[in-house]
């Protein structure tokens, strides 16, 4: 799907696949307005050199304004040379007044420009998509504090397990939230650099000054600067891809747990937003839409990511392909993820948890969720192999006969020989077996507050 050229441009599919405000950041106007700034920093970069007069800095900078041109019409001329930067700098030169005209665009190559203005939009588009991470991160921390005693089943293969709180699975979903928003601001700060290289990486046409230009570039546009050009070494665009996948990747996660927990049969969770859920033909029907659109945008990002991987391959010192097939991934891959971001933290903001209904859950099984701590209590007494084959029969008699497992474990002379009725009973209580279920909820709880800086 083509970004829009702006925000009020918006597509029939964007109100759920491109949610948030990251959208508009990487739109038509936002994209030719990254690279004018590229063209004035280029051009103020080279005046701090003594390569051009301040005055002519200032010129080509105030004109460089994207609503001074057309986005639609400098894509179409695009085809006649292959990328958008050729046809964007002859209509900058002809804006320009006066000498400083001759000046737009000097000693770079289309490529410095493009490339410099997509890590100026990841740069961008990262504000607001951190915001909304970090949003779901402090929703999330709530949950499992607030949620830390609240116990439920815990699940494997989406069969009940074992115990565990409803504030540990909450402090998971934070530990995965602050570690993609660790790796995405780590590369946010240290990995988004200026591209300058000019023609073939050697900034041949800035001579001695070009060093020099080029960490002035970097710091008119905030950009690292690199020790060269990545002009076909493209590490960087890779690095951005794979945090933005991982990030969807737990959204995903987090957003898959909240459906299947959402479940009329299973109804743990639900989200609390009136009027929203609705069906066009069920009228009974609450849909978890925050989290089914957060999963429907996370999951573009896995094709995206490859096709970013896919086009490394660059030949020699300029692309005959590669570079031109990243562009459209690059700004999908920031839109999907920050949808998916702003869906989450939608989500989580207004996650209303039923507790009863976890309580009640555990009881399904009439107490064979416990079935691993009746075992460990008898392995003293009879040995491992043979307390488990003891609990494993009884627990499939309780099934079969749809009875509580106390009564069939009762009903062993082994078992009444070494635990009477009260062990028993505090034995299947699911509150009673939840580990260091608090400790690791405290541990999580902590970590986002040294990566925050909050208080717990």
């Amino acid at each position: 799907m083509r970004p829009p050229s702006s925000p009020s441009e918006r597509g029939l599919f964007d109100g759920v696949l491109g949610r948030g405000p990251v959208a508009a950041e990487v739109a038509d106007r936002a994209w030719l307005q990254a690279m004018l700034d590229v063209e004035a920093g280029l051009a103020r970069a080279q005046a701090r050199a003594g390569l051009l007069p301040a005055e002519h800095a200032d010129a080509i900078a105030a004109a460089c304004v994207a609503e001074r041109f057309d986005a639609a019409a400098i894509g179409a001329e695009a085809a006649q040379t292959g990328n958008p930067v050729v046809p964007l700098v002859a209509a900058l030169t002809g804006a320009v007044e006066g000498d400083a005209a001759g000046q737009v665009h000097r000693g770079a190559t289309s490529q410095d420009i493009l490339d410099s203005a997509a890590m100026l939009i990841a740069h961008r588009a990262l504000g607001p998509l951190l915001d909304d991470l970090d949003g779901a991160a402090r929703a999330a921390a709530a949950l499992a504090e607030h949620h830390r005693d609240t116990v439920m089943a815990g699940r494997t293969l989406l069969q009940q397990a074992l115990p565990v709180t409803f504030g540990l699975k909450a402090a998971e979903w934070l530990a995965g939230l602050d570690e993609v928003v660790a790796r995405l601001a780590d590369v946010r700060l240290h990995r988004l650099a200026v591209q300058l290289g000019g023609a073939a990486g050697t900034l041949a046409s800035l001579s001695e000054a070009g060093p020099e230009v080029l960490a002035n570039l970097a710091d008119e546009l905030g950009l690292a600067e690199p020790p060269l050009a990545w002009h076909t070494i493209r590490v960087r665009p890779a690095e951005l891809a794979g945090a933005l996948g991982a990030a969807c990747g737990v959204v995903a996660k987090i957003g898959r747990d909240v459906t299947l927990m959402a479940q009329t049969e299973v109804a743990e969770v639900s989200e609390g937003v009136p009027g929203r859920g609705g069906s066009s033909t069920l009228p009974h029907k609450r849909n978890p839409v925050a989290a089914v659109s957060a999963i429907a945008a996370a999951m573009r990002a896995p094709g995206l990511v490859a096709e970013l991987l896919g086009a490394m391959a660059h030949e020699h010192e300029r692309a005959a392909g590669p570079w031109h097939a990243e562009w459209r991934p690059f700004a999908a891959l920031l839109e999907a993820t920050g949808s998916a971001a702003a869906w989450l933290r939608d989500c989580l903001e207004h996650l209303d948890v039923d507790a009863e209904r976890m309580r009640a859950n555990l009881e399904l099984t009439q107490g064979a969720l416990m079935a691993e701590r009746v075992t460990t209590a008898l392995v003293p007494a009879l040995g491992r192999h043979a307390a488990h084959e003891l609990v494993q029969d009884a627990a499939r008699a309780a099934f079969a006969a749809d009875r509580p497992l106390a009564e069939v474990l009762a009903e062993h002379e082994d078992v009444r020989e070494h635990l009477d009725a009260g062990a028993l009973e505090r034995l299947l209580d699911p509150a009673g077996y939840l580990g260091a279920t608090g400790e690791l909820i405290d541990r999580a709880l902590r970590a986002h507050a040294d990566r925050t800086g909050q208080p717990t």
